[in-house]
């Protein structure tokens, strides 16, 4: 089938995902015939750079050799059971693999098939937590300026109103406490404690992105902030749950944010990276306080009635366990340090324009923002100027950021940066 015909197809049929769709009657939409490494190739043979690891899932280059292998053998072997009353060997491995990694006491793995689901499911583990104690809590804390995804629970606890506003009249009654916005963050500390006093007896759990914020315009802010948040958090008997979908697995320069933190959650969410991009999976990792809970006569009626009909998928489950063969046996966390270190360093020489501010990084994530242009879209602007150099960069707003795979090379991070100065010197 040709290109034209592709999209015209494409067009007639699909509703794609966080888009206007008007917007392709000006903006190309772009079929892809094959992907390998970091690149992309649509049915004309051009090759797109993948800057954002497609939403940030992959982590190793689409098509790796290592992963395919794992998912083709194991497709000959067995598919995907109902995961009630049966298990299997890739599944087993995996969540003793992740809670071994986790520590401190992470012994328990529920699964699901995307973020959304997963933040779903810590939501209602929390709740329904206290309720087998006979407390009677229903309401959840989280920071200013987050996203925990688009289903109506995780919008619930979200604060980025692009994604929130419309659905409010759906939405669980939550309450909100400031993010950090700088170094010093006495003023955000206090008002959470403020909010804790007032209202720690109706709270299951305070819900955060550990460090980044991603869909959040890849806000940073610190590891401290958190220790004394969660410190807080428990004195006053609420839980904490990290969100580490877009973060965990190398994101910010430790193999999972919490490493970077004193202070542990209750409840951990991932996804995203965890197959490396190749199949969804998502899963929370909690702990056996939190199981105890639920483990009691049948009569009771306390168990944890969640499931998905994909939950623990054996394909998905051992793409993941060769994406942490992968971290184990190519040093990866090492290698990034460079890479991060390179990164920052690179995207630095951006700051010759007075239109761009905020530079940040956080391990294999770099941002900057434009805060001043002619253009009413100037993100758009800049994907579309990037698509012509070849380069996947889908912004943020006004937001530019770079969160390639793991096997992006020295010389590649140095054409994006040129690229964009080429792109900004045109502005």
């Amino acid at each position: 089938m040709m290109n034209n015909d592709l999209k015209n197809l494409d067009l007639k049929h699909i509703w794609h995902p966080c888009t206007q769709m008007k917007d392709h009657e000006n903006i190309p939409l772009i079929p892809i015939k094959k992907a390998k490494g970091i690149w992309l190739y649509d049915f004309d043979d051009k090759a797109y750079m993948d800057c954002i690891s497609s939403w940030w899932v992959n982590l190793f280059g689409h098509c790796n050799a290592y992963i395919s292998k794992a998912i083709k053998e194991q497709l000959d072997t067995l598919e995907h059971i109902i995961l009630a009353g049966f298990s299997h060997e890739p599944i087993i491995k995996l969540s003793s693999r992740l809670c071994s990694l986790l520590g401190d006491k992470f012994n328990k793995c529920f699964y699901a098939d995307n973020g959304s689901s997963a933040v779903e499911i810590a939501l209602k583990m929390s709740f329904h937590y206290f309720l087998n104690q006979n407390k009677r809590k229903n309401k959840f804390l989280s920071l200013s300026n987050s996203y925990h995804g688009e289903t109506l629970g995780a919008l619930s606890v979200g604060d980025v109103a692009l994604y929130k506003k419309t659905y409010t009249p759906l939405l669980l009654e939550c309450l909100s406490t400031p993010v950090p916005l700088n170094d010093d963050f006495e003023k955000e500390l206090n008002a959470l404690k403020n909010i804790l006093e007032k209202h720690s007896h109706e709270l299951c759990a305070f819900i955060l992105e550990p460090l980044v914020q991603c869909a959040g315009n890849m806000h940073m802010y610190k590891a401290e902030f958190i220790d004394e948040a969660i410190r807080f958090c428990h004195y006053y008997g609420v839980q904490v749950i990290f969100d580490e979908i877009a973060v965990g697995f190398g994101r910010t320069g430790t193999l999972f944010a919490l490493e970077q933190c004193k202070q542990k959650p209750d409840f951990v969410c991932l996804s995203k990276g965890i197959t490396g991009g190749f199949m969804p999976l998502s899963v929370v990792v909690t702990k056996d306080e939190i199981y105890n809970a639920f483990y009691a006569p049948y009569e009771t009626q306390k168990a944890f009635l969640h499931s998905h009909s994909y939950t623990g998928n054996a394909l998905a489950c051992s793409a993941a366990n060769a994406v942490l063969d992968i971290f184990e046996k190519e040093n990866i966390i090492e290698k990034n340090k460079d890479l991060s270190f390179f990164i920052k360093e690179e995207f630095a020489k951006l700051k010759e324009f007075d239109f761009l501010s905020n530079f940040r990084t956080c391990g294999m994530i770099s941002a900057f923002d434009i805060v001043k242009s002619k253009y009413q879209r100037a993100g758009l602007e800049v994907y579309q100027r990037a698509l012509v150099k070849g380069l996947l960069l889908r912004p943020l707003g006004n937001t530019i950021y770079f969160m390639p795979p793991y096997i992006v090379t020295k010389e590649q991070i140095s054409y994006v940066v040129q690229s964009l100065r080429e792109i900004f010197k045109a502005f």
